[in-house]
């Protein structure tokens, strides 16, 4: 084992003693001042309690913003439907079931340019599945419900589509999914309530008589 070095401890001198006595007997032992003491921060004041709370803030703002935004859950079931089923085309029923549920019965063709038309299922909800092309606006998916559904009127942009609520011809909602904005303002035109664009009746002005 190595013997541990410690360097020699030397005895106090003359010297050293009478300034250490001289030293007590001039200084009384008492606290340090007050102002050297460091004072504890108020709560609120602390660096690190205010960037916690800042961040809650941003993470609970964020987060209300992301709900604020998200569409309801059938409107997020058909946007997720339309995804999967972008690229798919065919005819797997007749036009005139689908007419009727678009609120079309009337119609005898199915607007724009079909290009599937299938009955699926979406959240436990039989939906009859329409996308058609419109010239004048692009590629839109149609959703029609077979029950009713608590739906309101509404618009957004999720999933990068945009997506809108109406009420069709019947007073049942329907459900727009669209990539491009204008799509859907078209297929609104074709879905949604006609408006009646004919100016209103008018009285004939009588013709002044001599």
């Amino acid at each position: 084992m190595k013997r541990e070095l410690r360097p020699p401890e030397l005895p106090d001198s003359a010297f050293d003693l009478r300034t250490r006595a001289e030293l007590a007997l001039a200084f009384e032992p008492i606290d340090a001042p007050p102002h050297l003491y460091r004072k504890a921060q108020p709560l609120m004041a602390r660096r690190s309690f205010q960037r916690a709370v800042l961040g809650l803030l941003l993470a609970g703002s964020g987060t209300g913003a992301v709900l604020a935004m998200r569409p309801p859950e059938l409107v997020y079931g058909a946007i997720e439907h339309e995804y999967f089923e972008r690229t798919l085309r065919g005819t797997f029923m007749a036009s005139a079931p689908l007419l009727q549920h678009l609120g079309l019965a009337g119609q005898q063709v199915v607007p724009g340019f079909p290009q599937l038309m299938r009955p699926c299922d979406i959240d436990g909800h039989l939906v009859y599945h329409l996308t058609t092309f419109f010239e004048k606006g692009g590629m839109v998916t149609v959703f029609a419900f077979d029950k009713a559904v608590a739906l309101t009127e509404g618009s957004g942009w999720w999933g990068n589509v945009h997506w809108k609520v109406i009420t069709s011809r019947d007073g049942k909602p329907l459900v727009l999914v669209a990539q491009k904005k204008q799509a859907l303002a078209v297929a609104q035109s074709q879905f949604g309530p006609a408006t009646d664009m004919s100016p209103p009746n008018s009285t004939p002005t009588p013709k002044e008589t001599r």
